[in-house]
């Protein structure tokens, strides 16, 4: 039973910085996914807490003892990688066993007990003597989890294990890794570019960029309330739509105006320090509907492109110089250069500063609140 602490991570490649100050505490037990675009630093996280790559500034603790500076063989954790690392004039069960025996920590009997066990939860009792060409990718990752699970390791990592596989078998494989999680328990790091993927499998997701911790919370607290601009439209798919506003008093309230915008903001109690500023309006693009009849909400775009999805169509729109996306019914009856106005919820409206990207405002919560979740 393992938790992870890193405590001010930093890593550094001469002059380019990987990872900056990484602050992250990983409960017991957890599947934590580490996300975020090419190059920003987590498969070199991953890297430092398997003690592959060295540690510039910072410690990492595992149940509150530093590992920082022990080699991967004291440090008791197992990888799975991307490519599935398997020798491929060794069978699935030499493959899952090397090493083993000459690191003197088992016994014959104990190997076999723990790769019988290890194959029955993965289901490859069928597969342990054949080679890894013999074997389709689903089941090669299947052996590559079982040579890490029969180790049993403190802590699991996982660096883009499914990236190799097509797209309805990562579907597979994402159902069958949360069943071996549930089951396990194993506290687990997972690295993955496909926010999808991070939604479906993580308690918590990290979101990095640039080397940085933008936001860490569970997938729905992430797709409700983005800490930033940069998590708002990485989480989500297709992405939030943000869209340039002026802040203004209206009565009693404010709304969010621009060029084909005009949109009432609910929970105006704050928004008085940011009269006349200018924002990003952030609305997903499943928070908008074809039908404007609400007098509080008003976004006009001009289609230019239709996508068809089955269970609805994906409109592309342009909103005064910025291009947005819609999801509509599937049966409408909207074309290319079609003029049309749409309405907005009110309770999934945001606001972004326009040179930050903070977030200043969520819709259904107030500013306080706000404010006290991009603290934490």
């Amino acid at each position: 039973m393992t938790d992870i602490t890193l405590d001010n991570i930093t890593k550094r490649f001469e002059d380019v910085t990987a990872v900056d100050s990484l602050d992250l505490e990983i409960d017991d037990g957890e599947f934590l996914v580490l996300v975020g675009p090419s190059g920003c630093g987590k498969s070199t996280t991953l890297r430092m807490l398997a003690g592959l790559e060295s540690v510039t500034d910072g410690d990492i603790l595992a149940n509150s003892e530093p590992i920082t500076d022990l080699v991967p063989k004291n440090r008791n954790v197992a990888m799975v990688f991307q490519n599935y690392a398997l020798y491929p004039h060794m069978s699935a069960k030499r493959n899952m066993t090397f090493g083993m025996k000459s690191a003197g920590s088992y016994t014959d009997e104990e190997i076999e007990d723990l790769v019988t066990e290890a194959a029955a939860i993965l289901d490859i009792e069928d597969l342990l003597e054949r080679k890894p060409k013999a074997l389709s990718g689903g089941e090669r990752q299947r052996v590559a989890i079982g040579r890490a699970l029969v180790r049993d390791p403190d802590y699991l990592l996982m660096d883009e294990p499914l990236s190799n596989l097509d797209a309805k078998l990562r579907i597979q494989m994402r159902a069958e890794l949360s069943e071996l999680h549930d089951e396990l328990e194993t506290t687990t790091i997972y690295v993955t570019h496909d926010q999808t993927e991070a939604m479906t499998l993580g308690d918590r997701v990290a979101v990095m960029n640039a080397g940085e911790l933008q936001q860490v919370a569970h997938p729905q607290e992430l797709y409700d309330y983005p800490a930033n601009r940069f998590v708002a439209e990485f989480i989500g798919s297709p992405a939030m739509n943000t869209l340039p506003v002026e802040i203004r008093k209206d009565g009693d309230g404010y709304v969010a105006t621009g060029t084909d915008v005009d949109v009432q903001l609910p929970q105006a109690d704050g928004l008085a320090d940011f009269e006349g500023d200018r924002l990003l309006l952030g609305v997903r693009p499943e928070d908008l509907h074809e039908d404007a009849a609400d007098a509080d909400t008003s976004i006009q775009a001009e289609v230019t492109v239709t996508e068809p999805l089955g269970d609805t169509t994906l409109i592309h729109g342009e909103v005064a110089g910025t291009m947005a996306k819609f999801k509509v019914s599937a049966r409408s009856s909207l074309r290319q250069g079609d003029i049309v106005e749409f309405g907005a919820d009110l309770d999934r409206l945001h606001l972004f500063d326009d040179e930050t990207g903070t977030t200043i405002y969520h819709s259904d919560r107030s500013l306080e609140t706000a404010e006290k979740q991009l603290s934490q």
